[in-house]
């Protein structure tokens, strides 16, 4: 478990603290939120998926970060008032994210807090976590993140690999956060600012050879300047 001593009541469980009876007066009551995300992201999350239209698990980060112990889960109690009051939440639990190390660790790679927003009505999904993703999707990628929404309605957004598929199903409501990584390029490629995020955060290096075609099309999609002629830039005015 993971406690900010200047907010007490905000605190990070990890899936080792689960089994415990009882768990900490912070998230009291909702005991078994947390237990059921946990039984989701290990039965549905790190598994195939007959509908998926790939191979693999739902989730190829999951279990990496149930295996390296950087896998928790924090808590929303309530409904709330607008989505300001849901940016407030996400960019303290950003925050607290970024400041636990860098991305180049390889366990930071895999690390992945989840929001609980346990006592959200289904009238409100909508609302409350599809909106706030898409609001604060340009903060977070600019920071070098991903924010992704997930609950039981479920989110309408169709898989990569299946149109018809809706992996975004949880049965609580909950926001994601990890760090971006290349093959984010999908979920990324169709918005300027997203792309303009990416090429800064990535050298050419760091491109899977079968993504660079690719990122060089999306970026030339945007008028950005493209992944290739980035690396011949940063070659030519050297360290």
């Amino acid at each position: 478990m993971l406690i900010d001593w200047s907010y007490p009541e905000r605190l990070l469980l990890e899936l080792a603290d689960l089994p415990r009876d009882p768990l900490p007066e912070a998230v009291r009551g909702h005991e078994d939120a947390f237990r059921t995300v946990a039984r989701w992201a290990s039965e549905y999350l790190t598994n195939p998926h007959p509908e998926l239209g790939r191979r693999g698990p739902v989730c190829p980060f999951a279990q990496g970060s149930m295996d390296r112990g950087t896998f928790y889960l924090g808590l929303y109690r309530g409904v709330p008032d607008d989505l300001g009051v849901v940016a407030s939440t996400l960019t303290y639990y950003r925050d607290w994210f970024l400041e636990m190390g860098p991305a180049g660790l390889s366990a930071a790679q895999f690390r992945t807090i989840l929001v609980l927003f346990p006592d959200v009505p289904p009238a409100d999904l909508t609302r409350f976590i599809d909106a706030s993703q898409e609001a604060l999707k340009i903060d977070y990628v600019s920071h070098g993140l991903m924010i992704g929404e997930f609950h039981d309605a479920p989110p309408q957004k169709a898989g990569l690999w299946n149109d018809d598929f809706r992996p975004l199903h949880s049965p609580v409501p909950l926001l994601a956060i990890r760090y971006m990584v290349p093959t984010d390029l999908p979920f990324l490629a169709h918005d300027r600012d997203y792309m303009e995020a990416y090429l800064e955060r990535f050298p050419y290096d760091d491109i899977p050879t079968r993504l660079r075609t690719k990122v060089d099309e999306a970026a030339a999609a945007h008028g950005l300047t493209p992944l290739s002629e980035r690396r011949t830039c940063a070659a030519r005015t050297g360290p």
